[in-house]
């Protein structure tokens, strides 16, 4: 069966250029022109992938995505025609798992939504359960719990914990964790793993500034340490 990918996107000409791409890979298309109406379709009939513009009318995208991640961990990724830093940083910490920036090449996007999909398809092969401090890891589960407590991670922020708890103390680049984390390394920004490693910090460490366990090797890196 095709993936579902629901476009959103209020450029009527952008929209209609995307589908017609995705639609050539093979993909189902949905398409929403606000944030709004791509709440609700995607509370009537939840789509495998989110492509979501930052700059709506009404319901910008940042709001958006984190209407999406109140009941889903489905990938997001984002679509800026803004390369500002703080704009990546924000639509990454309201839950986007990547983003690419207009005017983007079509084998660029079709590399980033093979990655994230084929990354969804493969969570959870390892029947392992891995613990440091009061965290419980289990990948073929798909659940974290700190003191007993279940946390809430997104598919990218959950495959990061279990990428760094399969490599204890050992320190991981940047590259090394986009290409097995995102599943590319051509088009990866390091922000990406930044920004997700200070969203773990704030879940599964008692003081997010002080790590105890994503420890931070500087020029380097990061490593778990248990």
């Amino acid at each position: 069966m095709a993936s579902r990918i629901l476009v959103v996107e209020d450029d009527e000409h952008i929209r209609a250029s995307m589908r017609l791409a995705l639609e050539d890979e093979g993909y189902e298309v949905v398409e929403a022109a606000d944030g709004e109406e791509a709440v609700r379709s995607f509370d009537t009939d939840a789509s495998d992938l989110v492509l979501l513009d930052l700059m709506l009318p009404g319901m910008d995208g940042f709001e958006c995505c984190r209407e999406i991640r109140q009941s889903s961990v489905v990938p997001v990724i984002m679509v800026t025609a803004r390369t500002d830093t703080q704009d990546v940083v924000e639509g990454l910490e309201a839950g986007a798992d990547d983003y690419v920036t207009k005017p983007f090449v079509a084998k660029e996007l079709s590399a980033r939504i093979r990655a994230l999909l084929r990354r969804v398809r493969t969570t959870g092969d390892a029947p392992l359960v891995y613990n440091f401090g009061d965290v419980e890891l289990r990948p073929e589960e798909g659940t974290v719990e700190r003191s007993g407590v279940e946390v809430h991670c997104t598919r990218t922020e959950f495959r990061l914990l279990c990428e760094m708890a399969a490599n204890p103390g050992r320190v991981l680049s940047r590259e090394q964790l986009l290409e097995r984390v995102w599943g590319y390394d051509y088009f990866g920004d390091g922000r990406l793993v930044d920004v997700h490693i200070r969203r773990l910090r704030t879940k599964i460490e008692p003081d997010p500034a002080n790590p105890r366990h994503i420890l931070t090797v500087r020029g380097m890196g990061y490593k778990l340490a248990t």
